[in-house]
């Protein structure tokens, strides 16, 4: 795809390149040796929003499974639909609650982005929907975790009420999304070390 193109084009010009954040396939970086990708370990940020959603599970099962049927009935938005974090963010964060034990159901699945507003109309067109079935919101960043939760508001969840309450989880722990995990209405998120990045890619 496009990352073997650009490879090739900086293979030619014999320039060593270190690639971030966005990760080419293995293939891609092997087919030049002056080529390096610096990020985050995408699988990791999926395990860790599903051990969150696991622990406020095992926590008070009660407030999360609001139907009482053993099964966490949830709603994903997803990053890009070919982007290796998206993916690995929207398969392990599902299979890390599945391996605890905990059955899950996805209510639905949407490709936002990575965008606050489409993330928002996604969240809008869902609980007008399926309000009262979804128990989570798992989004691949903290923007889109943002949008589902001022669709929430919207309608009266979310703002400090325990019995409307939807746990919301993301990842980058932005300043916006700490604010509203101190605020109890977000959940939780996962933070990426953007110092430790850029000091390997200094490196």
């Amino acid at each position: 795809g496009a990352g073997q193109t650009v490879i090739n084009k900086i293979k030619d010009a014999d320039i060593p390149v270190v690639l971030f954040n966005r990760e080419p396939s293995e293939d891609v970086i092997k087919s030049y040796d002056k080529a390096i990708f610096v990020g985050t370990n995408a699988v990791e940020a999926g395990v860790l929003q599903g051990k969150i959603l696991t622990d406020i599970w095992n926590k008070d099962t009660t407030a999360v499974d609001k139907n009482g049927d053993g099964v966490m009935q949830y709603v994903m938005l997803q990053g890009e639909p070919d982007n290796p974090e998206a993916v690995a963010r929207t398969n392990y964060s599902v299979s890390t609650i599945e391996d605890s034990g905990i059955k899950t159901e996805k209510l639905a699945q949407q490709v936002c982005n990575w965008d606050q507003a489409l993330a928002q109309n996604a969240m809008e067109a869902w609980f007008a929907k399926d309000g009262e079935k979804i128990e989570v919101v798992i989004a691949n960043n903290d923007g889109m975790a943002q949008g589902a939760i001022a669709a929430l508001q919207a309608q009266g969840y979310n703002t400090g009420d325990e019995a409307k309450f939807i746990p919301v989880v993301g990842v980058d722990a932005t300043a916006a999304a700490q604010d509203l995990i101190e605020k109890g209405q977000m959940t939780g998120s996962v933070l990426q070390d953007a110092e430790g990045m850029a000091k390997a890619l200094y490196t």
